[in-house]
């Protein structure tokens, strides 16, 4: 039997009906990183902006020289977007900010 402790169950605002499973320690760490830096009011701030306040609050071991950040910053807001946690700011960019 295969240990899933280590996993955790992961949304997706774009595919409602679909769930998937990714690293947790790689997940909460951007999790807790990107809900540190953004903020509670509308219009929130660009995913690039998000990106470069967050690289530095990544633990290194996980997240080596900020590697794959962008890939897990997008799993990460899809999730929380679906959780409702974020919400997107309308127009473009797009523009996040804390629920």
């Amino acid at each position: 039997m295969t240990d899933t402790s280590d996993k955790i169950e992961v949304l997706s605002i774009t595919s409602p009906d679909y769930v998937t499973r990714l690293d947790r320690p790689k997940f909460e760490a951007m999790r807790d990183a990107m809900l540190a830096i953004l903020p509670a009011d509308a219009p929130g701030i660009t995913v690039a902006e998000a990106k470069k306040r967050l690289l530095p609050l990544l633990p290194n071991d996980l997240f080596p020289g900020g590697e794959k950040a962008g890939w897990w910053l997008k799993a990460v807001q899809l999730d929380q977007e679906a959780r409702g946690t974020i919400k997107r700011a309308p127009g473009s960019p797009v523009r996040l900010y804390r629920t």
